[in-house]
């Protein structure tokens, strides 16, 4: 069953992009799926959301490590190929964009995926801490046709209207 997001956000999807299930996707790990079904060529570039309650002192970096250490438990080989500490002090952010050689069908297949990690602190307990990580993953031959809609998506982000919730 797919999971729920730790903090309520709101964003929007740009135009091409289409939710799908998180379970029917195989990603029960993940709160939110989106395919964009033009980029479909034997894999189909999509946008994951996932977050988690975070009681420990890990900084970004170490958090974008275990995100390598994953994904190299199912993947044949990873590498960071590029990794930015962003965002302030006060709403910190880091990017990171892996690349990533697997198997897709039986067959051998490189991916591109761009990560996007974004922290808040607990208002009543500075001591845990909402992580929440954006992810676009693509073949290569894909990525320029996609990656702008994620930086798009990026952008939307914000945290949700608590009068609307």
């Amino acid at each position: 069953m797919a999971t729920t997001l730790p903090v309520k956000i709101e964003f929007s999807l740009p135009e091409g992009w289409q939710p799908a299930s998180p379970d029917e996707m195989g990603a029960p790990e993940v709160a939110f799926v989106a395919l964009h079904p033009g980029s479909r060529d034997g894999f189909t570039a999509n946008i994951t959301i996932a977050g988690k309650i975070r009681e420990d002192l890990a900084d970004l970096v170490t958090l974008a490590e275990e995100s390598v250490q994953r994904l190299s438990q199912a993947a044949t080989t990873v590498r960071v190929a590029k990794r930015n500490q962003v965002g302030t002090p006060e709403a910190p952010a880091l990017t990171q964009t892996l690349r990533l050689s697997s198997r897709l069908r039986g067959l051998p297949v490189e991916l591109v995926q761009s990560q996007v990690y974004v922290t808040m602190q607990d208002v009543r307990d500075p001591a845990k801490r909402a992580v929440l990580e954006f992810t676009l993953t693509a073949k290569l031959s894909q990525l320029d046709a996609v990656q702008d809609d994620f930086k798009e998506f990026v952008r939307s982000i914000r945290p949700a209207d608590p009068a609307a919730v």
